[in-house]
């Protein structure tokens, strides 16, 4: 009898490229840019680092396979989050989901990237495409109100007030209360969100 068929190699080779992606955004979402490093990537993979460097020669090439990589990352989370329940609030289902989202390791992988590319001309470069499709809510597809502002002001900065709020508070220090601090906080970026996006309510925020 024939022996079956092993996986064709530009499918093994694909597996692998993944596995080493995967094992670069673990390693970003955990200790940072330092610690990306080929022998601690292929570690983490399981491979040995000639399989590493079979697919990514130098920082250039892995940096370039890593943005599309976080990309597709984050909008399959993005997608999977979808619309918000019967009966839940758009804008509270989106601040909920994100900050969730804000925890998971392409998320943090992007931030680790991004805190990089302000003193990595290289890294800011390769991550220009992700981060403007990420800042425009490109990249979100269905999220909803966190992720789409379209071109009215008052919902761009009511996007961009959740979005910030909730990334600095994902990224600051508390060191003391901290689950009921966040738990206020997060109450408030509601509050606020909702006076932006109802023109004209009581407790108006927009200037003007």
């Amino acid at each position: 009898m024939a022996n079956s068929a092993s996986p064709a190699p530009s499918r093994r080779a694909e597996r692998t490229r993944l596995r080493l992606l995967d094992s670069v955004v673990d390693l970003l979402s955990e200790s940072g840019l330092a610690s990306v490093t080929p022998a601690a990537i292929a570690a983490r993979a399981g491979l040995a680092r000639t399989a590493y460097l079979y697919h990514f020669p130098d920082r250039p090439a892995l940096l370039a396979a890593l943005a599309p990589h976080l990309r597709e990352g984050m909008a399959r989370l993005f997608d999977a989050a979808g619309r918000p329940p019967p009966g839940i609030d758009a804008s509270d289902h989106a601040i909920d989901t994100y900050w969730a989202l804000l925890f998971e390791p392409p998320f943090l992988a992007f931030a680790e990237l991004r805190s990089a590319a302000r003193a990595d001309p290289e890294v800011a470069g390769a991550i220009k495409d992700l981060l403007a499709d990420f800042d425009s809510g490109r990249l979100g597809g269905r999220f909803g109100a966190v992720a789409q502002a379209g071109e009215d002001p008052r919902f761009q900065t009511s996007r961009d007030l959740g979005r910030f709020l909730l990334e600095g508070l994902a990224r600051g220090g508390l060191s003391y209360d901290a689950d009921d601090r966040r738990r206020r906080l997060i109450a408030v970026v509601k509050r606020a969100v909702h006076g932006l996006n109802r023109k004209g309510a009581a407790q108006d925020l927009w200037p003007g």
